[in-house]
């Protein structure tokens, strides 16, 4: 457990536990060291509940990830070999029925995003964890990047753009959210 203490320009003592369970602390500039460390034990239990509750959110999400192993060459190789088939077939539809074209798609096991587009370089990336999800889930994934290379950010006209590609896009990202959810009830 480490306690990082910042002095900034501002008017009151806050604090905030970061994902891997550190404490940071932002205190006034010139508040005393007495003044911080009597917050700091003020506020014990809510640091020990949020701690807990980080971690177990942490390794909840560990647990989901998990249920596909790509520990071995063989295992991310046979999981890349699944996903190709699952994906390229809906990114050459929609690429058509958009009339755009990714200069390349590739895959990569993030766990941050499900998907990422680089404009710039026309570049779109599938997570591999993809597949743990429904299929029409996945679909969603695909048209929303594909909608990025009409339109770069999450504004009105990238919703409509995705209305009109995949109008159950709202569903389906509830369905995605409500999965890593239920998932990670299931590890608790």
């Amino acid at each position: 457990m480490a306690i990082k203490v910042t002095y900034r320009r501002t008017s009151r003592l806050s604090m905030r536990i970061v994902k891997n369970g550190d404490v940071h602390v932002s205190a006034p500039i010139g508040l005393s060291r007495d003044k911080v460390l009597a917050f700091i034990n003020e506020h014990k239990d809510w640091i020990e509940e949020a701690r807990r509750k980080t971690l177990d959110k942490l390794n909840q999400r560990a647990a989901f990830y998990n249920k596909l192993p790509l520990n071995t060459p063989f295992q991310a190789n046979e999981a890349l070999n699944r996903l190709k088939a699952l994906v390229e077939p809906m990114m050459e539809r929609y690429a058509k029925e958009m009339g755009v074209h990714p200069s390349v798609v590739y895959y990569k096991p993030t766990i941050s995003r499900w998907g990422q587009c680089n404009i710039k370089e026309r570049s779109i990336c599938i997570s591999t964890y993809v597949l743990l999800l429904p299929e029409w889930c996945v679909e969603h994934v695909v048209v929303h990047e594909l909608c990025h290379l009409l339109e770069p950010s999450h504004n009105s006209r990238f919703h409509a753009l995705m209305d009109k590609y995949f109008p159950r896009w709202r569903e389906a990202r509830r369905e995605t959210r409500r999965i890593m959810h239920t998932a990670s009830d299931d590890v608790a």
